[in-house]
């Protein structure tokens, strides 16, 4: 990864144009690639309208988020949206499925 993101290190939301939307510790961005670090894929959430409003809020109950993965790469990644601390936490004690 050649790119130095201001994102490297912190905690950010990724919505990838073919992969759908993950969340994750940056840490590489080449790119549209985005190196993850463990990333959870969200596959529905509830309580916010757009990934934007996720990222400052997190998910609320009954939002479908996979278990944690230890690294992935993002290959067609088209936003990487910065998460806040309330977000992070709601986003990683959210059950898996």
């Amino acid at each position: 990864m050649n790119y130095e993101s201001p994102n490297i290190g912190r905690y950010c939301i990724i919505r990838a144009r073919d992969a759908g939307v993950h969340a994750g510790t940056v840490r590489g961005v080449d790119g549209r690639s985005v190196l993850l670090e463990k990333a959870r894929r969200i596959w529905r959430w509830k309580g916010a309208f757009t990934l934007s409003e996720l990222s400052l809020t997190g998910p609320a109950e009954g939002s479908r988020i996979a278990a944690e993965v230890a690294t992935i790469e993002i290959l067609d990644a088209c936003e990487i949206i910065l998460c806040s601390e309330e977000a992070r936490i709601r986003i990683k004690e959210t059950p898996n499925g």
